[in-house]
């Protein structure tokens, strides 16, 4: 395959900027540029900051044969950190930590087998971080670099011990809870006595125990699958992070237990509006799922939900299907309606405007801050607001109750966001129509009717 013919202007540029020892992408469109070169080997992204990239050899070597580099220099094929290194502008890569990452977790091996758990977690958890800081750190300089898969190993034997004991400390409260010493969802005053064995002793936070619960029952459905996921991602030459253990985990059905707990983002209010004045296909895609607000929602008016995001919630399907995990706008079409509350971040534009180009679904509702009307600098914006314009736009007219951030256990805020559904639906000529019609309507009048007087109001 010709490469040279295939790269862009911008991911030449990337190259030529990356042979300095790294690149960090301004916006999202670098982002896809950067893992567009890290698939054909040429650049290799940072384990968790997907913004960042480093070179590869075949990279360099493309750079030098594009004329990007100076040729006749052999330096110029090296990172800038080895370089500086060499020269004597920094000091060299202290010792490898491997003997005290070792320590950290025959320390935290003991301390489990003799019951002292949350112990073991902390010790677990800070062999962890610094095999994952280790690693991440070897990998830039030559003199270190074959030392990554041993840091790599450590912190797949430090994760594992680490689940080990969350799913210890979870089946600890869980039992707890069972016996009346700890208090259960609702008010704290559902434990008899005074003594109460609370979520903060086990050292987990609420999320942290539902995680360990659903590893729990991975573990006992299938038997040793977190270790041989661990091994797996360490085989393939990956780091084993939390975050991708969750999400070979989360492949697995959830139980119904799993699915009362769920933590919903977007007011029903909003959601009760919508689907009074819109109709959508029996199947319905929310690839902005979080916690599943919108999906149940759906589900209760009829309709069977396809649901994903680029995080791991362990959103369910009423049936226990669990969400999909990855970025949309690496997705392909599904053919079906969507319905759904997308970031409102950097990333907002390149999804609505994905969905229109690549999914192109025959109807598109999506719940949107009315600052969107305006702005034009971002192309993708400009694309699904001129060239493909919502057919219908209805404006709340008061503002929908704050809908605060996934974790958020602070002052509940007043909102101060002016809200509107979009909807987008496709035109018997392929196209999305020129004409948007705009109504702006009270979510109080399309309520049910046994919906409380606090629900319905701002």
């Amino acid at each position: 395959m010709d490469m040279t013919a295939m790269l862009s202007p911008e991911q030449k540029d990337i190259l030529r900027a990356v042979a300095a020892g790294e690149y960090r992408a301004p916006d999202g469109g670098g982002k896809r540029r950067i893992q567009r070169l890290h698939q054909h080997g040429l650049v290799r992204r940072h384990d968790t900051d997907m913004m960042l990239c480093f070179p590869t050899d075949a990279g360099m070597t493309l750079a030098r044969d594009l004329g990007l580099l100076d040729a006749s220099s052999p330096e110029a094929a090296l990172p800038a950190a080895t370089l500086a290194v060499e020269f004597g502008l920094v000091e060299a890569p202290k010792p490898a930590k491997v003997p005290e990452i070792v320590m950290m977790l025959e320390t935290a091996a003991r301390l489990f087998d003799e019951g002292d758990i949350q112990r073991a977690r902390v010790i677990a958890d800070g062999a962890y971080d610094l095999s994952q800081a280790e690693a991440r750190f070897a990998a830039k300089y030559a003199a270190t670099r074959e030392l990554v898969p041993k840091f790599r190993q450590l912190q797949g034997d430090a994760l594992l011990m680490e689940t080990r004991c969350k799913i210890q400390l979870a089946k600890a409260y869980d039992a707890a809870q069972e016996a009346g010493q700890a208090a259960k969802k609702g008010r704290p005053k559902n434990v008899a006595t005074d003594d109460i064995f609370k979520q903060a002793e086990a050292g987990l936070t609420r999320q942290e125990i539902h995680d360990a619960r659903k590893l729990a029952a991975a573990e006992e459905k299938t038997p040793g699958i977190a270790e041989r996921a661990i091994a797996a991602r360490v085989a393939a030459g990956l780091a084993p992070t939390r975050a991708n253990l969750k999400n070979a985990i989360g492949t697995k059905t959830a139980t119904k237990e799993e699915r009362g707990n769920n933590l919903y983002e977007t007011p029903a209010l909003a959601t009760n509006v919508v689907l009074a004045l819109e109709s959508f296909t029996a199947t319905v895609n929310d690839p902005f799922c979080g916690r599943g607000a919108i999906v149940r929602m759906l589900e209760a008016a009829g309709y069977e939900v396809i649901l994903g995001d680029i995080e791991d919630y362990g959103t369910t399907t009423k049936d226990g299907v669990v969400q999909d995990v990855g970025d949309f706008r690496e997705t392909e079409s599904a053919g079906f309606d969507i319905v759904s509350n997308p970031p409102y971040g950097d990333e907002m534009n390149s999804c609505i405007a994905h969905a229109l180009r690549v999914h192109r679904p025959r109807k598109m509702a999506l719940l949107l801050n009315l600052n969107v009307l305006a702005g034009f600098e971002d192309p993708d914006r400009t694309f699904y607001m001129e060239e493909c314009p919502p057919a219908r736009i209805y404006v709340m007219k008061r503002r929908l109750p704050m809908m605060h951030r996934d974790g958020w256990d602070g002052k509940i805020a007043g909102s101060q966001m002016n809200t509107m559904w979009c909807v987008w639906e496709l035109q018997k000529d392929g196209s999305y129509g020129s004409e948007t019609v705009v109504r702006r309507v009270d979510y109080a009048d399309f309520q049910p009717a046994d919906a409380s007087e606090s629900e319905a109001a701002e």
